[in-house]
């Protein structure tokens, strides 16, 4: 049993009743959000009898695996040998670089070639980090010159990808929401530079969030949808904190389909959403 349900179950086990003011802070406070949670009570409550930990885990496993969508699909080279072309967004500390990094080693380990932009230039760490990461998975890393402007480093990263007839361009991008006019601004700039080679191009946007910080992340994807329309969510931090219901939150209320989830600092550590895996391993 992982972390959030197991600390479910030993709170509620050996207790004479429920503690149903008790019940409705942990639901909440582990993100599955205020609708949910008054459903999963009031569904308990009409039990009419003596309610077990088993009860409450079953009910809020069910509730869960019926708001989640359906496993997310394997990301497939397009059949015209152009590159498919990603675009991962975030704020800084959620795991943003990391993640186009895994995300290229598991397209790589699928036998797809990858090159991966360096494109959140205003963070000079974050350049390096992609760098790094580059050189460890043995992955093509596209950068520019300190503070360049991150729409050039699409489009050079492009241009190599379409030269190359790679299967997968992943853009490192847009690490801030500083005002929300100057991340519209800077996103929709890179969609335009990228769309001059390419005009079905970006076919695929992820914004990373960290499980962690819960209600963040849902006004976070909020923030980044309005400035650019977003195709999915990659899931990170996902180590046993079981606090992985705001993504569930966020489907609920943006239809934003978690596409990946990060589990841990390597690189293995990652992966494609599964919703069985999710609610029985992941929360």
């Amino acid at each position: 049993m992982a972390g959030f349900f197991k600390s479910l179950f030993n709170k509620i086990t050996n207790r004479a009743e429920i503690d149903w003011d008790n019940l409705e802070a942990d639901l909440i406070a582990s993100d599955l959000g205020l609708r949910m949670t008054t459903a999963i009570i009031d569904e308990l409550r009409d039990l009419g009898r003596s309610v077990t930990a088993d009860d409450v885990v079953g009910t809020t496993r069910r509730h869960l695996a019926q708001r989640l969508p359906a496993d997310a699909a394997s990301l497939v080279p397009r059949g015209d040998g152009k590159p498919f072309v990603i675009l991962v967004v975030g704020v800084n500390g959620t795991g943003k670089t990391t993640s186009s990094a895994k995300l290229g080693c598991l397209l790589k380990k699928s036998g797809h070639s990858v090159i991966l932009a360096a494109a959140d230039t205003f963070r000079a760490a974050a350049v390096e980090q992609l760098q790094r990461w580059g050189q460890r998975l043995d992955l093509p890393v596209v950068a520019g010159c300190p503070n360049a402007d991150p729409s050039s480093v699409c489009f050079s990263a492009h241009q190599k990808a379409i030269a190359a007839h790679t299967d997968f361009l992943i853009c490192d991008t847009a690490g801030r929401i500083h005002t929300r006019h100057n991340l519209m601004e800077e996103l929709g700039k890179i969609r335009r530079t990228i769309a001059k080679q390419d005009e079905s191009a970006p076919h695929l946007t992820l914004l990373v969030v960290d499980a962690t910080t819960g209600s963040n992340a849902l006004q976070q994807a909020k923030e980044f949808h309005k400035a650019s329309p977003l195709d999915g969510l990659i899931v990170t931090k996902l180590d046993g904190s079981g606090k992985g219901g705001i993504a569930v939150t966020i489907h609920e209320q943006l239809g934003i389909a978690p596409r990946f989830i990060g589990t841990g600092e390597e690189p293995d550590a990652f992966s494609r959403f599964e919703k069985e895996r999710f609610v029985e391993e992941i929360l």
